[in-house]
């Protein structure tokens, strides 16, 4: 029996000495995940089931365990390489097939779909025109290739103080403002704003005083006035007021912005060119002041932009894809899903950096990073190998060991049967 008992420990130890090969190749491997050889002894059964002294008959594989921990991550010269900290696996097409990988290696195949170097589709939820993330159907995640179109300008916010120090430069609007001339208004203060064309306008507004707490507001757009270019003389807003503190508008009051129609109005390009066609535009005037201080422009904000060209990706940490455009604009293009399994070490592996699922992992529940259990997403880095090198060379040669000794069992025993043969 001691032949069996040592062939089988022969059997097992090479295969455990396969196991740690196997890790030992794949140190280097992102997103590898070490195996461990698991045993269990063999014993005969006697015919009732009793007995106290049964040798055992050896030792059987009863599986290879791939360990699912943390590998370490390290940082990449690739927007695309992404490394998940923490549970999940990234979940990939292949020609209809799902297939799970830790290994966050990806690039941009010809269509602009995200691939890994097998040419398996990154999946994840789609944006829409708007941005908005759509998490519905999960499909091939597609990078956009066209620029992003212009926004015109419909909202200008205003965060300013006026000195209330200053003097009236028009009582009751009897002094007629001159753009060119500083003593007829108090204050001007510029913008960028936006056309329909994405072309730029340069919005400037005049603060003429003409009483304690009111001013008349005019306004130029490339140096014309604005909205009548042909009427100098309109204002944009007459009797902009203020209370006695200065710290509220009373005309127009806060919760009414005033606006510019639009349709109508135009404005002649800076090179003598055809004019432009100007949106509507609400101007927001109450975060502004009017107190006893220095004139002085804390905040200037529009929401439109020109057009712009893709310029580059930014993944953050919850999977989104944010597209980014020479405008300074950036936009959602999709983002990334993760998948995880009840039973990790169920998953039935592949090959190239990939498992499947199977009965014994459970069925993937899919969401997005950070949701959950699920594990962050670091974009320009990838998960290296959690194979310990050290502790694979310790256990080779505790397997060798092993080999030598069950080899020498066998022979032990084939020297006790050759004495047992030599007797007379």
């Amino acid at each position: 029996m001691a032949f069996q008992q040592g062939l089988s420990g022969l059997n097992t130890t090479s295969k455990n000495l396969g196991v740690i090969g196997n890790n030992i190749a794949n140190a280097n491997t992102y997103g590898n995940k070490s195996s461990r050889a698991e045993f269990a002894d063999l014993y005969a059964t006697s015919m009732n089931g009793s007995g106290s002294n049964g040798i055992g008959i050896g030792v059987n594989l009863t599986g290879v365990v791939q360990q699912f921990s943390q590998g370490n991550i390290t940082t990449t010269q690739s927007t695309l390489d992404m490394a998940i900290n923490g549970n999940g696996f990234f979940q990939l097409d292949n020609n209809g097939t799902s297939v799970y990988s830790r290994n966050g290696q990806f690039q941009v195949d010809k269509d602009g779909n995200v691939v890994n170097a097998a040419g398996h589709k990154l999946l994840g939820y789609a944006a829409n025109s708007d941005g908005l993330i759509i998490p519905s159907t999960v499909q091939a995640l597609k990078l956009p290739t066209a620029g992003v179109a212009p926004l015109a300008t419909s909202e200008v916010r205003l965060e300013y103080n006026l000195d209330s120090r200053e003097k009236i430069k028009s009582p009751a609007g009897a002094v007629a403002i001159d753009f060119q001339d500083p003593d007829t208004y108090n204050r001007a203060t510029s913008i960028r704003v936006y056309d329909v064309k994405g072309q730029e306008v340069a919005l400037t507004m005049y603060f003429q005083r003409t009483g304690d707490n009111t001013y008349d507001v005019y306004a130029t757009a490339n140096g014309k006035n604005w909205p009548d270019p042909a009427n100098p003389a309109t204002a944009l807003v007459t009797g902009l007021e203020y209370d006695v503190a200065g710290t509220t508008l009373v005309n127009p009051p806060p919760n009414a912005p005033f606006t510019i129609p639009g349709g109508i109005q135009s404005v002649p390009l800076p090179d003598g060119g055809n004019s432009i066609p100007i949106d509507p535009i609400t101007i927001d005037f109450s975060k502004s002041t009017h107190f006893g201080s220095g004139f002085s422009v804390t905040d200037l904000a529009q929401n439109g932009y020109a057009p712009g060209q893709l310029t580059g990706i930014n993944i953050d940490k919850t999977g989104v894809i944010k597209a980014q455009y020479s405008n300074g604009e950036s936009t959602n293009a999709g983002q990334v899903v993760l998948a995880t399994f009840r039973n990790p070490q169920g998953l039935q592996p592949l090959g190239g950096n990939g498992w499947a699922s199977s009965f014994a992992s459970g069925d993937p529940i899919v969401g997005a990073p950070g949701q959950g259990n699920i594990g962050s997403v670091q974009s320009g880095a990838l998960e290296e190998s959690n194979v310990d090198l050290t502790a694979e060379l310790v256990n080779m040669i505790v397997a060798q060991r092993s080999y030598q000794a069950n080899a020498q069992t066998i022979k032990t025993e084939d020297q006790v049967l050759q004495t047992l043969v030599n007797l007379r």
